[in-house]
């Protein structure tokens, strides 16, 4: 395997070829006018963007609600909608799987911001079974697509609850330009999406293995009295330009984290997902993140350099399970499972609700 000497994603992944030189064919390809029509769009969606946050305000005891994990993304958008826009926040967290450095950062942020926030700790039986079926029959994009579409839309979901309950008009969340799938959402979860889709995986539903309550647990706006009114859901980050580096070091300035350190996503990240890296690794012979971050460092979002010397660092801990990557063995551990249990065995899309 080689990779791209100027965004470092490896010939490992479909369609993609090294030159001569060793430049990809994205970067080859990678034309600044759609950089300049991206950037019309982007504007576009700044001036919407800015519009619901000051239509938001004085609708309900809270003008917006935060879904919160600990990592750099969330904490820096607490920060500018408390600070620079002066909003009245909701920070909200689905307890499962969240590590202690991702804790230290959330309890430390919300001090000095003086953020009130909700923490909803779920039973660890349901997410256990979820994660070990899910892994056991993974669909043909690999463990972290299969596990992070079907265990994002559970914590989604959760947040557009409670913004009902509470009556809450907008819930911002901290997705960075990339994240999640385009196809899934670019900037807004289509109102299709939120007021007329259930989102409970088909593949759950026929597989046999869950109970009605469990299968609940999923968001379904047919379960509400016709002319329920749901908030909208946006991504600030993919309205206002981001840096990746910025981002990191804003957090670490304005005191929100304690260290650069902290503001890593590789050391914020959820433990199981390396386990779920792990996989597709084995799998595929090439990280998942990689494309995601390739095209952040393609658009100068994120920094070359440091990039060149991580990207194989966790690879290394991964594959050899040492460092963090000795999640991979504490989370098969934690769902009584062995790595070869490790399977892709679904159809592509056999999770996704249909839209």
């Amino acid at each position: 395997m080689a990779s791209c000497k100027q965004c470092l994603i490896s010939d490992a992944v479909p369609e993609i070829t090294l030159d001569a030189n060793r430049v990809c064919n994205l970067c080859r390809d990678f034309n600044p006018q759609d950089q300049r029509q991206e950037e019309e769009s982007r504007k576009e969606r700044e001036l919407d963007l800015e519009k619901a946050l000051r239509d938001c305000k004085g609708q309900a005891e809270y003008d917006c609600l935060v879904p919160v994990s600990g990592g750099k993304d969330s904490l820096y958008l607490l920060y500018k909608l408390k600070v620079e826009h002066g909003l009245k926040i909701l920070a909200f967290t689905t307890d499962i799987n969240i590590p202690p450095i991702a804790w230290d950062n959330i309890r430390r942020t919300l001090g000095k911001l003086d953020i009130d926030h909700l923490v909803y700790r779920p039973s660890d039986n349901f997410y256990q079974k979820a994660f070990r079926y899910l892994l056991k029959h993974q669909e043909p994009r690999g463990a972290v697509y299969t596990v992070s579409y079907v265990y994002a839309p559970l914590f989604e979901g959760d947040a557009i609850k409670l913004a009902m309950q509470k009556n809450i008009p907008l819930i911002l969340a901290g997705y960075s330009p990339g994240q999640p799938e385009p196809e899934r959402m670019l900037y807004e979860f289509s109102r299709k999406l939120i007021c007329e889709v259930d989102w409970t995986p088909p593949a759950l539903k026929t597989c046999g293995e869950f109970d009605e309550y469990e299968l609940s647990r999923f968001f379904n706006p047919n379960n509400f009295p016709k002319g329920t009114l749901f908030p909208r859901y946006l991504a600030p980050y993919h309205a206002w330009e981001y840096n990746q580096e910025e981002v990191m070091q804003k957090v670490v300035e304005l005191g929100l984290v304690k260290s650069s350190k902290h503001a890593s996503p590789i050391f914020s990240n959820y433990p199981i997902n390396w386990l779920l890296m792990y996989s597709d690794l084995k799998h595929f012979g090439y990280n998942p993140y990689l494309p995601e971050f390739a095209a952040l460092i393609r658009e100068g979002k994120a920094n070359l350099k440091e990039w060149k010397i991580l990207i194989p660092l966790v690879d290394f801990m991964i594959k050899n399970k040492v460092f963090l990557g000795k999640d991979v063995r504490t989370s098969l551990n934690w769902l009584g499972m062995s790595e070869h249990e490790l399977a892709i065995t679904e159809p592509k899309g056999a999770y996704d609700p249909p839209v």
